[in-house]
């Protein structure tokens, strides 16, 4: 009798706030729900097989301001030619880049319109969260819309340590279920309030293993809101050493132009993306497009310098001269664009 009444009562301490909380979540997922939404784009790719083609790219995204401003992962929406964003419901509302930085993973966009029925997202302070914070994610992932994941912060990460690749992102590791299609999708802390921006996994088998990143809302608020980050719309890849000798690139050092998308400043000031592959050193590289050389009177040598020039062309007013200098066909041709 003694066991099955400890048991009763280890049943009641240990059940009914799991019952209670799981009351609480979905209160939040409503509150929570029409700031988020759905970012479908359209774009280009170079492939062996088929050359220049179209394909779309499916994520998430969250609603921060009552003029139309979305914030989102830069993968997603970087180099696009169409973005249109859906909300609850299902209404698509047509957008376009306004500020983006490859370097943390983060995009601003900016709404044709605001839906009625949209909800602003409140900002929180992601300094205040702590490693063991539960925290929920909603997104779209592998495209089914709305959904709900909860899970904890698993450590911080300072920008330039866990992922070179994104070297000004300081990201929050959580073990919350993150798959494709949540990238750029909120992560929110137990109140409703949005401390982070999904941007990836490490993965061995391609799907959730409960290694996510996401980029604080920090690092956010600094790239996005306190600066201005202009978009280009170019998306390529360093030319250093051999590969810079391969393609005679003068100086030693330059970016190969991938992709531009259609209509942002690079596009208007007529920079060319690939159209082809080539198998150079064992690496497929698209190929046949500009190598940017200099933009706005900085010589471009790293990553790092395209985040600088960003800044600089941030805080020139719109419709400012952009100049650009790129080796194409082994000649040196400079370019002029205009700020957006």
């Amino acid at each position: 009798m003694r066991r099955l009444v400890a048991c009763a009562v280890l049943s009641a301490g240990v059940f009914m706030p799991l019952v209670a909380t799981a009351q609480d979540f979905a209160a939040l997922f409503r509150e929570i729900n029409p700031s988020v939404v759905v970012v479908r784009a359209k774009g280009r790719e170079v492939t062996a097989a088929r050359g220049v083609g179209q394909f779309s790219e499916t994520g998430s995204g969250v609603l921060i301001s009552a003029d139309g401003k979305v914030m989102t992962a830069a993968h997603v929406v970087h180099s696009m030619d169409e973005i249109s964003v859906e909300f609850l419901g299902g209404e698509r509302i047509a957008a376009r880049i306004v500020e983006s930085e490859p370097a943390a993973d983060l995009s601003l966009l900016q709404l044709e319109r605001v839906p009625a029925g949209a909800k602003v997202a409140r900002l929180g302070d992601s300094d205040r969260v702590l490693v063991g914070d539960q925290v929920v994610v909603v997104g779209a992932p592998y495209g089914l819309s709305y959904s709900l994941s909860i899970g904890w912060i698993s450590a911080r990460w300072q920008p330039n340590t866990v992922y070179r690749a994104i070297p000004l992102a300081e990201f929050f590791q959580t073990n919350a279920t993150i798959n494709t299609g949540n990238s750029g999708g909120p992560m929110f802390t137990t109140s409703g309030e949005v401390i982070g921006i999904v941007s990836h996994i490490i993965s061995k088998s391609g799907g959730s293993e409960g290694l996510g990143f996401v980029v604080t809302l920090r690092t956010a608020r600094e790239l996005l809101l306190e600066k201005k980050s202009v978009w280009g719309g170019i998306d390529g890849m360093m030319l250093t050493g051999d590969l810079a000798e391969i393609f005679n690139v003068p100086g030693g050092v330059g970016y190969l132009i991938k992709t531009v998308a259609k209509n942002s400043p690079a596009w208007k000031a007529g920079v060319l993306g690939g159209d082809r592959t080539a198998t150079i050193q064992g690496q497929e590289i698209v190929v046949h497009g500009d190598v940017i050389l200099e933009i706005a009177g900085i010589r471009v040598k790293s990553v790092e310098d395209l985040t600088a020039i960003r800044e600089k062309l941030g805080t020139m007013p719109p419709g400012t001269p952009m100049t650009f200098s790129v080796l194409r066909a082994g000649k040196v041709v400079e370019l002029t664009g205009t700020l957006p």
